[in-house]
C-alpha cells in the first residue's frame, strides 16, 4: 500500500518541518488538498502555500481539488509539477477536455468520486485517467469518520477498471486507518490518503505510516 499523508492535518505554523516529517517518514506522496469555501465549505490553501510544501517535499505531490473553478485552479498549481492533479467528477462539466489538459501540462490527471457517486459515473473516462480517488468521508474537513460503503464501492471500481483501463490506480481519502486499510488493499486499492491518523498519532508520524504500508 502507497501512503499520501494529507497535509491538512499538518500545525501550519511548522510547515516546512510537518513536511520533511512526512518524507522522511516514508511516504510515498504529499497530499495537498485545496478547498474554495464553494464547492465545499472550508477554505485552505493557494499556490504561494503549496509552493512552500513543493520545496520542503523530497516527495511527488499529490494535489486534490475541491473547488468550483477546476481550470483556473489547475493552471495555478501546473507550475508546481505535481504527480497527480485530481478533480471532482460532480463539479465538472467537460471532464474529457480537462483531463487532456492536465495531462498535456506533463502532470497525471485524476477523478474524484464523493461518497454518493456510482463508480460508472466514470466508466468511459477510466481509460484517459491515471488514478480515480474514492472520498470516504464527504469532502470539507479533516477528522471525519470512515463510510464503510466505500469498501464495495472500490471492489466494483476496481472490476471497471481491470476492463476499461488496468494501469489506473485507486486511492481512498477519509478516515483511514491501521483498522481498515487491509479491507482497502483486499478489494484493490494502491494509496491511502491519511491526515489526523499521521499527524496526531500518538505513535508518531513514523509508526504510523508504517502501520498503514500493509
Amino acid at each position: 500500500m502507497l501512503v499520501a499523508p494529507s497535509i491538512l492535518s499538518a500545525d501550519f505554523g511548522n510547515l516546512d518541518f510537518d513536511v520533511k516529517a512526512i518524507c522522511e517518514g516514508g511516504c510515498d506522496f504529499v497530499h495537498v488538498d485545496v478547498m474554495d469555501g464553494h464547492f465545499v465549505p472550508n477554505l485552505t490553501i493557494g499556490p504561494v502555500v503549496v509552493e512552500a510544501v513543493a520545496k520542503a517535499a523530497t516527495k511527488p505531490l499529490d494535489i486534490h481539488l475541491m473547488v468550483e473553478n477546476n481550470t483556473f485552479f489547475v493552471d495555478l498549481f501546473a507550475p508546481l509539477k505535481p504527480e497527480f492533479i485530481s478533480f471532482h467528477i460532480e463539479e465538472e462539466k467537460h471532464p474529457h477536455r480537462l483531463i487532456q489538459k492536465i495531462r498535456g501540462l506533463g502532470i497525471r490527471p485524476a477523478l474524484v468520486l464523493n461518497p454518493h457517486t456510482p463508480p460508472e459515473a466514470i466508466e468511459y473516462l477510466l481509460g484517459d485517467i491515471d488514478m480515480v480517488l474514492l472520498m470516504s468521508v464527504n469532502p470539507g474537513f479533516g477528522g471525519q469518520s470512515f463510510i464503510p460503503t466505500v469498501i464495495e464501492k472500490a471492489k466494483k471500481l476496481k472490476s471497471l477498471i481491470e476492463i476499461r483501463n488496468p494501469k489506473c490506480l485507486i486511492e481512498v481519502d477519509g478516515g483511514v486507518n491501521d483498522k481498515n486499510v487491509k479491507e482497502l488493499k483486499a478489494v484493490g486499492v494502491d494509496i491511502v490518503v491519511a491526515g489526523s491518523y499521521v499527524y496526531k498519532n500518538s505513535n508518531g508520524i513514523l509508526s504510523a505510516i508504517e502501520s498503514l504500508k500493509c
